[in-house]
């Protein structure tokens, strides 16, 4: 079965990608009648030499994501994986020469196609008295033993087009450049691994793999590499590509060691995601300084690809401070980054986090026996959310994407790792608050935040005092943070109901008299009545979210004064609400 491509026709998808480049770069002019991209300040380089390079489409942005002042004067481009035409390439040539250059250099990768359709094209143009060199790049450092044709072009010749640029925009002369950068092509290496594979437009994949392999050493038309591995964590298989590259029993290892000082390039082959592209970046960037190497530059991004295969390359260049000068060259190509010119290795990466702000003394702690049974609620709450995980997913995979069990266990076990580091602030205010930034950082998700501003929101009431109307202050406080910053409403069916339905009735401990228990039960008698079906929202759904609302109501039981004073009546009271807690009384609402 062949790969769906937004494509308008398969026979023409090659001139529709080139015309939609050079339609959006003013920089670039087509050349009438072929397949070529030409810089539109072409007549400006009179007296200079010019730099031609390209091959088979499906690479981009390769090859004319690299044309402009300071790197190519044009590239010519052939179809999908395939060579282009002598007849396109000696139009190129000629182009630039009638614009008054004073020599071409061709810069070819090694492939068959490319070495004979270039190589005839530079002859026929030098039979018509124009100067043309060609210099062929091969960086592949996959096989151990060379074979006829040589080492293959890979991502290392965007390395050659830049350093070739840089010395035709400071008027060296052909000759120069021909020999300067064939001493740096041997000087660099290029090794790639892939996933899967890619697919031509039309075309079924060109190669399978099973699930769990990966192909090392692969060429970025889908060629084979030199062999296949198992799949493997992302520094695993770093550490073995560079291992493979550097071996010195490898015929074409890059001589890399340590004290060595490269350029590293981290190539997407076209389908692999900016998040595995940064965590492979980061790992050979400690793998090559845990081996001495020292990185000069490193260039991570999308430079040579093979269609969507979704795969890297990795390139090694070994640099002096002269070659590291025309790396850093300036250049308008579009494909170019603009990388920092400051070594990788030996900058410093972090800073330290700020520091938090001194506790001030708090009057409202309560003393040890507080403490301590806080220490046994939030134990208690943090082994029954633990407990409920998968049932808790169950209920969010109705109509969320099933994670809330998983959340609020996450949270549950950073609760506990904090609780063995010490005893918690005796302080209420100092209590949530620490509770908020614990959840903020661990808990992750819309959970997360969502509790890490009703506890910092509900501290602040009872900084100055833990009376009762001072906790219904602080339940006020949180829930419209939560109304605030959420954006739910009471009635939207979210966790916020159920909440908000215990706030009403906390607000009788506003009144004097009132009874602590008597109000607490109530509010968690209509906090449960309140709970609606779930369904997905802007946040949380509301059944997932139940057990969490009746534990903190648990948990506010615990630190009241009054109640750490009449055990009898906390017992009673605490049963009543481990019952509504139960699962059967969850499923059942």
């Amino acid at each position: 079965m062949t790969s769906k491509k937004l494509v308008n026709t398969v026979a023409g998808c090659a001139d529709d990608a080139l015309a939609g480049l050079v339609a959006c770069n003013p920089n670039l002019h087509l050349l009438q009648g072929h397949r070529v991209a030409l810089r539109s300040d072409l007549d400006s380089l009179k007296g200079r030499v010019a730099l031609l390079s390209g091959g088979g489409s499906g690479h981009e942005p390769a090859h004319a994501g690299f044309v402009g002042k300071g790197m190519l004067t044009g590239v010519i481009a052939g179809a999908v994986f395939t060579s282009p035409a002598v007849g396109s390439i000696l139009a190129a040539i000629r182009a630039v020469a009638q614009a008054g250059t004073v020599g071409t250099l061709l810069i070819v990768k090694n492939y068959t196609g490319d070495r004979l359709n270039f190589g005839l094209a530079r002859e026929q143009a030098r039979a018509e008295g124009i100067p043309v060199e060609m210099v062929v790049i091969g960086d592949d450092s996959a096989f151990t033993v060379l074979k006829k044709a040589g080492r293959r072009g890979l991502c290392g010749t965007v390395l050659i087009h830049k350093v070739a640029g840089a010395l035709a925009e400071a008027g060296v002369g052909l000759e120069e450049i021909t020999n300067r950068v064939s001493v740096v092509a041997k000087a660099m290496g290029t090794l790639g691994v892939s996933l899967s594979s890619c697919s031509v437009p039309g075309s079924r994949p060109t190669f399978e793999l099973s699930p769990d392999e990966v192909e090392l050493g692969l060429g970025i038309h889908g060629e084979a590499g030199v062999r296949r591995i198992k799949m493997a964590s992302a520094d695993e298989i770093v550490t073995l590509m560079l291992d493979h590259m550097t071996n010195s029993s490898n015929v074409s290892h890059v001589p890399v060691q340590s004290g060595s000082s490269v350029v590293l390039m981290v190539n997407n082959l076209g389908g692999l995601s900016f998040l595995e592209l940064g965590i492979m970046a980061d790992a050979a960037v400690r793998s090559l300084e845990g081996r001495g190497v020292k990185i000069a530059r490193a260039l991570v991004g999308t430079f040579m690809s093979a269609l969507e295969m979704p795969g890297i390359s990795l390139t090694l260049l070994l640099v002096d401070e002269p070659l590291l000068k025309l790396i850093d060259a300036e250049t308008t190509a579009s494909a170019w980054p603009n990388v920092a010119k400051v070594s990788v290795t030996g900058r410093k990466r972090s800073r330290a986090a700020p520091a938090e702000p001194l506790e001030v003394p708090d009057s409202t702690a309560t003393g040890g026996l507080a403490s301590r049974q806080t220490v046994l609620v939030l134990e208690r709450v943090c082994a029954t959310l633990l407990g409920l995980e998968e049932h808790l997913n169950a209920l969010d995979r109705a109509a969320g994407d099933g994670d809330c069990g998983t959340t609020h266990s996450r949270a549950a076990r950073a609760i506990q790792g904090w609780l063995k580091e010490g005893p918690p602030p005796a302080s209420p205010a100092q209590l949530l608050s620490k509770l908020s930034l614990l959840l903020l950082e661990k808990m992750g998700g819309s959970s997360g935040a969502l509790y890490g501003l009703f506890l910092t929101a509900a501290a602040q009431p009872l900084k100055a005092k833990t009376d009762l109307p001072a906790w219904s202050a602080a339940m006020d406080a949180g829930l419209e943070a939560m109304q605030k910053y959420g954006k739910a409403a009471p009635g939207d069916r979210t966790m916020l109901d159920s909440l908000w339905a215990a706030g009403q009735e906390l607000q009788a401990w506003k009144s004097p008299g009132a009874n602590l228990f008597h109000v607490l039960t109530k509010a968690v008698q209509v906090s449960e009545a309140g709970t609606q079906p779930p369904r997905k929202t802007g946040l949380e759904p509301l059944g997932s979210h139940l057990y969490v609302t009746l534990n903190k109501l648990i948990s506010f039981l615990y630190l009241f004064p009054p109640l750490n004073r009449d055990r009898s009546t906390y017992l009673r009271g605490t049963v009543r609400l481990r019952e509504m807690c139960s699962p059967s009384t969850v499923s059942r609402t």
